[in-house]
């Protein structure tokens, strides 16, 4: 007599699991053309970086990357505390301004020379004004100096190889 055969069945999946997850993963990528393009690209790779490199070779370009690379040098010297106020100080003055034009353009009346003579005598103006002032100072100490030939070396203090 034959014996019996212990065969658990298996519970029916509820819910995909990762390669389902993959398989449709792909299908997409198929269906919409991105597995196309990734292969092209691939086949590609040559003519994409002859094209790359001549267009990085062109002279506005090198300006455009060199000038990028001076932005993000100087981004690099101010504590990000300091850049989160300045910015926020620039956008309320940008929104103080344009709520200045808008009543201005109401009312349109000039201060006269009484008025005028109060603004010069307005302590808190004077307060406010000071730090452009100061402001002003600097950038025009600075643009005073001449232009380095290699950004590069004024920010690291060493010379670059040419």
């Amino acid at each position: 007599m034959a014996e019996p055969i212990n065969y658990d069945v298996p519970p029916p999946k509820t819910e995909p699991d990762a390669h389902d997850a993959l398989h449709e993963l792909l299908h997409s990528l198929h269906h919409h053309g991105f597995l196309r393009l990734a292969n092209d690209m691939v086949s590609a790779n040559t003519q994409i970086a002859k094209i790359l490199v001549e267009g990085l070779n062109k002279p506005g370009s090198q300006n455009a990357m060199q000038n990028l690379s001076v932005l993000l040098m100087a981004l690099s010297d101010i504590p990000p505390g300091q850049f989160h106020k300045t910015v926020y100080a620039v956008k309320s003055a940008l929104n103080a301004v344009n709520i200045h034009a808008e009543t201005q353009q109401r009312h349109e009346v000039a201060p006269g020379v009484s008025g005028t003579w109060k603004l010069l005598h307005d302590e808190s103006l004077w307060h406010a004004v000071m730090p452009l002032v100061a402001g002003l100072k600097a950038f025009a100490t600075a643009m005073e100096q001449p232009a380095p030939d290699k950004p590069i070396s004024a920010f690291t203090g060493k010379d670059s190889h040419a």
